[in-house]
């Protein structure tokens, strides 16, 4: 059952394969395009997973079937619609089963909404859809009070979800002459407070976890070690101090890299059991000194962020810069690598089993880092400065691949579509360090 984008947009909904794979002009690497046309596709960002439990579907957003979510067989390109009635804010893929789960903005409050996603598939492919309901289940409803929202987190235990409260929530539960931090920086963000609440999709249970006087922003869980939460002080640029951490029970509460005001660090994803990625980043000149940073031609300025003087002198190379990584055990941060020139590494990722590490560019190429040897290679470039947004990079589970979103097939320049990077056989076939096979065990 094959639908145009015009039908009325419903679950398990079948449309037609886009899938193409394209030589990268430039660098050789043979890209999967799972979608090539323009309608607007993004993908989830990379705090959270990207492949259902099994490994064979991506899932992403997209206006084919506006406000739902969609999901591409990577073999045959299959496209299929697995929400109906709109989603608000992260989507979440359970790594232990083929479960999907999302918010979702009620009369009442916010849902918590759960997705059969092997029902839709199987039945989807049969030709016999039932209705709505029969694949979606509400496994909470948080109360309007909450002013609930944002990035919500699946924990690994896949029992409770983690989310943003309102200032009102998250004032209530502040020590008493708490200093509360106003806007920072020029974008005017940042002011708090702001809260992470927890809820139990068995039971419905809502207990508080943490309260802040900053705005917060990219709520992630440790998708290897329940209870464990990582979110940032987002100000749409440089924080005072970016990155944090605390337990599902409010305990441990610190920041995650303790950050020098010279330093720019942004973009931290949760990469393993012990590890968290984060960018350091060098994409500004030292004031007052010769352009060295820049190749020649290489504009870091234009559409990318953070070149304007509001934001101080933070962001240059004159200390150490690049894609970081950072142990939550020993608290030790190594840097695994960083571009020579341009913009450096900006959105960046890591295999689970410490063997790779990737970041994109201000340019969106994308660099495939050895975390054994330090090599970098540069697996694709020429996606395009106007797109409507970066790459993302993303490891699949047992790092072999990774996903990005490109407008290299866009006529505008703007629209992108879900694309999956090889990491390339030679470099597969290269002996695992025994630091990876620990990880691994």
């Amino acid at each position: 059952m094959i639908a145009s984008p015009d039908a009325f947009c419903q679950i398990g909904k079948r449309f037609p394969s886009e899938r193409k794979v394209v030589k990268d002009p430039v660098t050789g690497t043979m890209l999967t395009f799972l979608t090539s046309k323009a309608h607007g596709d993004s993908k989830i960002y990379p705090t959270h997973p990207q492949w259902t439990a099994d490994g064979k579907w991506v899932v992403f957003r997209s206006r084919l079937a506006q406000g739902e979510a969609m999901a591409v067989n990577e073999a045959t390109g299959d496209i299929v619609q697995v929400s109906e009635g709109g989603y608000a804010g992260m989507l979440n893929l359970a790594r232990k089963s083929m479960k999907l789960y999302f918010m979702r903005k009620a009369d009442d409050g916010v849902q918590v909404v759960e997705v059969d996603l092997a029902r839709v598939f199987a039945d989807s492919k049969a030709g016999k859809m039932q209705p709505a309901s029969s694949y979606q289940r509400v496994s909470v409803t948080l109360p309007a009070s909450l002013e609930a929202g944002g990035d919500m987190a699946l924990d690994a235990d896949e029992e409770w979800v983690y989310f943003r409260v309102g200032k009102d929530e998250a004032a209530r539960h502040l020590p008493e002459g708490t200093k509360i931090e106003p806007n920072f920086g020029p974008r005017n963000m940042g002011a708090g407070p702001n809260g992470i609440a927890r809820a139990n999709i068995r039971t419905g249970e809502v207990r508080h976890v943490v309260s802040v006087p900053f705005q917060i922003g990219h709520i992630q869980a440790n998708l290897w070690n329940p209870g464990e939460i990582v979110f940032c002080w987002e100000t749409g640029g440089k924080s005072p101090q970016r990155t944090w951490t605390v337990k599902a029970d409010g305990s441990g509460l610190r920041p995650l890299y303790p950050e020098a005001p010279y330093e720019w660090v942004t973009h931290e994803a949760v990469i393993s059991k012990d590890e968290v990625a984060m960018a350091i980043m060098g994409h500004r000149q030292i004031p007052g000194a010769a352009a060295a940073v820049n190749a020649p031609g290489t504009d870091v300025g234009g559409a990318n962020p953070g070149q304007d003087t509001a934001w101080g002198d933070s962001g240059t190379r004159e200390k150490p810069t690049g894609l970081a990584i950072v142990n939550l055990r020993t608290r030790q941060m190594t840097i695994a690598g960083q571009t020579p020139s341009g913009s450096g590494l900006w959105h960046v990722h890591g295999s689970s089993d410490g063997r790779w590490a990737v970041g994109d560019d201000f340019s969106r190429s994308v660099y495939l880092i050895d975390r054994n040897t330090r090599e970098m290679r540069m697996l694709t470039t020429g996606h395009k400065t106007t797109a409507a947004d970066h790459p993302h990079p993303t490891f699949n589970a047992d790092g072999t691949k990774i996903e990005i979103q490109s407008a290299m097939l866009s006529e505008d320049g703007r629209s992108m579509n879900i694309c999956i990077v090889p990491v390339p056989e030679d470099w597969l076939k290269r002996p695992v360090p025994k630091a990876a096979q620990d990880m691994k065990n």
